[in-house]
C-alpha cells in the first residue's frame, strides 16, 4: 500500500510487532509499520519496506490498533456521586434521580473549574488509548448552562452532543421543560453542537416517554443536527424503533430489547452502541451483544463515562466486560471499540489504519490486541504521539 507523502514533518511508526488495521482489505499484518505526515496515513505495509521520514517511532515488536473511538460520554461536569454507588452496591437500584445532583454541582462550577476538570479526562482518556471522544451536555439544563458546557466540549471534540432533554429538572414542569429544550435552549446550543440526543425511557419518572423524544429529535434534526438516542437502558420501550425510524446514528444502551427492537436494528442503519461499563456500575443486566451481532446488527462500544452510573472512562475495561459478560471475541470486542465508534459517529476518518485515514493510533505494552481483555484492568494502552 502506498501514498504520496507532503508536509514539513513525517513520522514511520516501525517494527510492529501485530498492526490490527480494520481495513477489510488487509485485515492483521505482522511486521509493519505505519507512516503518518500531516496527521494523516500516507502508508501502510511491511516494516522492512518502510518508506523513510521525518521522525521514527520503534514499536518494538509491540500491537498497534487505531486509536479507541469513544462515542457516549459525558465529560463536563463538576461534583462527586461515590456516595449513590456505595447505595447500588448495597442494593439501591439506579433509576437516573441522581443527575440532579450533578446539575448543581455542575451550574455553580466557574468556567475555568469546569475546564481543568475536562482537560484532566481527556488526558486520561489518551492515557488509556481513546483518540476520538464525542461529549454531551446534559448537566446544565437551563439555557445558558447547556450551550456552555456544548461551549466547553467544542474547545476538545468536534463531536458535541446536545442533550438538553436528558432529564426534566426538579421542580419544573414537564411541558414547560419541553418547550424550553425545543424552543430557546435549542435555538442557542444548536450551533454548539453536531448531534442532538434524547434520554428516552417512560418507565422514568425523570426521562423522556416516546412522543416527548419524538419532538425533541424532529426539533433538532429540523435545525440541522443528527440524532442519537438513549434507548432502553432500563426497561424495553421505544426508543429503538424511535432511533430507527428517524434514521438516527445510533441508539446507545440497548440493555432491555424484544424480537421487534432487534429487527428493527438489522433492517435500518442505526448502530447499536452498548455501555457495558454501565451494567457494572449499576448491578444491571449486561446487552446481549453477541444476539445482535448474529441478527446482522452493527454494534459499538463505548464508556459512557458520566459521575452517577458509569465513572469509567476506561475503553480496555469497557473490552474485556464485553468479552467476558456479553459474549464477544476479543477481536469482536476492540472492533466494536473503534470502528464500530466510528460508525455511530458516521465517520471514516476515524476507528481504521488505512492510507487517507487519520493518524490515531494506539500503541500496546503487549504482543496482540487480545491481550485488551486477557490483562484486564492492566493499564497496556496509550494514544501514540505522531505529530
Amino acid at each position: 500500500m502506498s501514498g504520496a507523502m507532503s508536509g514539513a514533518v513525517s513520522v514511520v511508526v516501525h517494527d510492529i510487532g501485530e498492526l490490527l488495521t480494520n481495513d477489510p482489505d488487509v485485515g492483521i499484518l505482522r511486521d509493519a509499520a505505519v507512516v503518518a505526515d500531516a496527521g494523516r496515513i500516507v502508508w501502510v505495509g511491511p516494516s522492512a519496506s518502510a518508506p523513510a521520514a521525518d521522525r521514527r517511532i520503534d514499536a518494538a515488536g509491540r500491537a498497534v490498533i487505531p486509536g479507541f473511538v469513544d462515542s457516549h460520554a459525558h465529560l463536563v461536569f463538576a461534583g462527586d456521586r461515590a456516595a449513590e454507588f456505595s447505595a447500588r452496591m448495597a442494593g439501591q437500584p439506579y433509576d437516573g434521580g441522581g443527575i440532579a445532583s450533578t446539575v448543581t454541582a455542575t451550574r455553580a462550577a466557574s468556567d475555568d473549574e469546569l475546564r481543568g476538570l475536562l482537560a484532566g479526562r481527556i488526558a486520561e482518556l489518551r492515557s488509556q488509548g481513546t483518540t476520538t471522544v464525542e461529549i454531551k451536555s446534559g448537566y446544565g439544563l437551563t439555557v445558558a448552562d447547556e450551550a456552555r458546557a456544548l461551549r466547553l466540549a467544542g474547545e476538545v471534540t468536534e463531536e458535541t452532543t446536545f442533550l438538553g432533554a436528558h432529564v426534566v429538572p426538579p421542580g419544573v414542569d414537564r411541558r414547560a421543560y419541553v418547550d424550553l429544550v425545543t424552543g430557546p435552549m435549542l435555538d442557542a446550543c444548536a450551533p454548539l453542537a453536531r448531534w442532538v440526543d434524547v434520554f428516552c425511557e417512560p418507565g422514568s419518572a425523570h426521562a423522556f416517554d416516546g412522543e416527548e423524544s419524538r419532538e425533541v429529535l424532529t426539533a433538532g434534526i429540523g435545525k440541522g443536527l443528527m440524532a442519537r438516542v438513549h434507548g432502553n437502558q432500563l426497561g424495553q420501550g421505544p426508543g429503538v424503533r424511535l432511533a430507527v425510524e428517524l434514521g438516527a446514528a445510533s441508539v446507545d444502551h440497548c440493555t432491555h430489547l424484544a424480537d421487534a427492537d432487534v429487527t428493527a436494528l438489522a433492517d435500518g442503519e442505526t448502530i447499536a452502541t452498548l455501555l457495558p461499563a454501565v451494567e457494572f456500575s449499576t448491578r444491571s443486566p449486561y446487552p446481549d451483544a453477541r444476539r445482535l451481532l448474529d441478527a446482522g446488527v452493527d454494534i459499538a462500544l463505548a464508556t459512557d463515562c458520566n459521575p452517577g452510573s458509569s465513572y469509567s472512562s476506561s475503553m480496555p475495561f469497557v473490552i474485556a466486560l464485553a468479552v467476558r459478560e456479553m459474549g464477544l471475541t476479543p477481536t469482536e470486542a476492540v472492533r466494536a471499540a473503534t470502528a464500530g465508534g466510528a460508525r455511530a459517529l458516521r465517520r471514516d476518518d476515524v476507528g481504521v489504519v488505512r492510507v487517507g485515514a487519520r493518524a490515531d493510533l494506539a500503541v500496546l505494552d503487549a504482543p496482540s490486541h487480545v491481550h485488551l481483555a486477557y490483562r484486564p484492568g492492566v493499564p497496556i494502552a496509550r494514544a501514540l504521539d505522531v505529530s
